[in-house]
């Protein structure tokens, strides 16, 4: 019961994430991602699972989460030269390890959902 109030929100939060990118440059890259973890949370709600599509989702999503972490103006550069810079402000030129880091950690939590789903499809 737990696992399907939780996919639900993953559904609702994906879905409005990938709204939300509607309007930036990448928006075919972003939407596609969030649209993608959100599907799959959709149909864990109701014990559909694809652990065969998990698997090179989620390959892709932690190859690009390793590419934010080291690219320039990535999250390294976050954690050693901005020293943490609050990430929360609004994004701006002079600013792309704002845009970096928020694209890191969202997908860390889209990965995230879609291992616990992995998991309880394997048993």
């Amino acid at each position: 019961m737990f696992q399907t109030i939780l996919n639900i929100i993953f559904f609702i939060a994906f879905t409005w994430f990938a709204w939300v990118n509607l309007n930036d440059k990448d928006a075919w890259l972003w939407v596609s991602i969030y649209m993608i973890a959100a599907v799959l949370c959709g149909l864990a709600a109701f014990k559909y699972y694809f652990p065969m599509i998990y698997i090179p989702v989620l390959i892709f999503y932690f190859i690009y989460a390793l590419r934010l972490f080291f690219i320039k103006d990535g999250v390294l550069d976050w954690l050693t030269k901005y020293k943490r810079a609050h990430i929360a402000q609004t994004m701006q030129a002079t600013k792309p390890y704002i845009e970096q880091t928020r694209e890191f950690f969202g997908l860390l939590i889209i990965s995230g959902a879609l291992m616990m789903n992995y998991f309880a499809a394997r048993g």
